[in-house]
């Protein structure tokens, strides 16, 4: 369909025609939206993701990076910490009454971990079949734990269950500026116009 204007196209498409004119000799930028900020709602689903003591003294930590930038996710903040009972009391909180909530809290605090917060469509669903089994013997081959974790108690990562555990856990890890908005250049080329 063509208007009397140009061709129809969505905003991501529109925003490709305007970067491929910036910075072109004689071409001035198209007037309209400006391209930041302009990802649907659907594309900002987040969740949390940490790479648990185990994975940073293991040098996992690219590794596990590697996979969420390979499927196209968009890393919106990262922090490398060695978390305190506080901040894990908060986080399990359902799992505090469990007879081995002691030697998870010792594992969870003896050493740094990296917390992020990965942003994309349908995020927490996608990291969940990313991630793999919790128990490590039933995960299945080419998953975070099935790649990489050799028993249940060190199983490598911890993942949001779902979009309302992941806001949760979010705010227990990060403070709200700590989350950087901004636009990946491959979004057209991940999602498609």
């Amino acid at each position: 369909q063509v208007r009397p204007d140009g061709p129809v196209m969505g905003s991501l498409g529109r925003c490709l025609a305007r970067s491929l004119l910036r910075g072109q000799p004689g071409l001035s930028r198209p007037p309209g939206r400006r391209c930041y900020g302009s990802a649907p709602p659907e594309l900002q689903e987040k969740t949390l993701v940490l790479v648990k003591p185990d994975a940073v003294q293991r040098r996992l930590v690219g590794h596990v990076i590697q996979r969420f930038e390979r499927r196209g996710f968009k890393l919106v903040a990262m922090k490398l910490l060695q978390a305190d009972q506080g901040l894990l009391d908060k986080h399990y909180q359902q799992l505090r009454q469990k007879p081995f909530y002691p030697a998870l809290l010792a594992y969870m605090t003896s050493g740094p971990l990296v917390a992020m917060v990965w942003e994309g469509y349908n995020v927490v669903r996608s990291t969940r079949a990313m991630v793999g089994d919790t128990n490590s013997a039933t995960a299945a081959a080419g998953t975070i734990r099935g790649d990489f974790s050799m028993h249940v108690s060190r199983n490598v990562v911890h993942a949001s269950d779902s979009v309302e555990t992941a806001q949760r856990e979010i705010g227990f890890w990060f403070q709200q500026d700590e989350l950087v908005a901004w636009e990946s250049g491959d979004q057209d080329y991940t999602y498609g116009p």
